[in-house]
């Protein structure tokens, strides 16, 4: 999921297709700056929306992963890792190799944790978007210790004054990470 903003006011919000598509329709008729954020990272991203919707539509479909080492078709990224030799040891006596082996115990280790893997994520990535949208926001620093310090109605209390729709997109994304904690 996306959300887009114009200024401090939120103008889209929804999957890629969807987000585009309005964002479209309000570049062609304004020329305000616009700044989309993904929700769970917090990263902004950016589109070419030159062109028509198909043409900006058709482009960000045919992105592709970063070539390179693995089987990016697939998602696949190779990268290093620095393990002891008894871990070496352990993973080369694996059935079906190391790299089926290091997915076995990453997926052992997702499904033991769900929630609160993903709440951490979350959190990271409210915080990342408190940085772009509020940092010089009043209460900025104080806010940030609240979101991290799970103290919600500080956090609420602390940036009451910011614009409604940046607290709200804030708020909305909190209750988030408070339902994934329970899971």
């Amino acid at each position: 999921m996306y959300t887009a903003f114009a200024g401090a006011r939120r103008i889209a919000a929804g999957n890629r297709d969807s987000i585009l598509s309005q964002i479209k329709q309000y570049t062609d008729s304004s020329d305000d700056r616009v700044l989309i954020f993904e929700d769970i990272s917090g990263k902004q991203v950016d589109f070419d929306f030159s062109g028509s919707l198909d043409d900006v539509l058709e482009r960000a479909r045919a992105r592709s992963p970063k070539s390179g080492p693995g089987r990016p078709k697939l998602g696949v990224v190779g990268r290093e890792i620095s393990l002891l030799p008894r871990h070496w040891d352990w993973l080369e006596d694996q059935p079906n190799g190391i790299s089926a082996a290091i997915r076995r115990l990453v997926d052992e280790a997702r499904k033991r944790e769900p929630g609160a893997q993903r709440a951490r994520r979350l959190r990271d990535g409210i915080a990342r978007f408190m940085w772009s949208m509020g940092g010089d926001l009043p209460h900025f620093e104080e806010a940030t210790r609240a979101l991290y310090g799970e103290a919600d109605a500080p956090l609420e209390s602390l940036i009451d004054t910011w614009p409604e729709d940046v607290r709200e997109h804030i708020l909305r994304l909190v209750g988030e990470v408070k339902r994934l904690e329970q899971l």
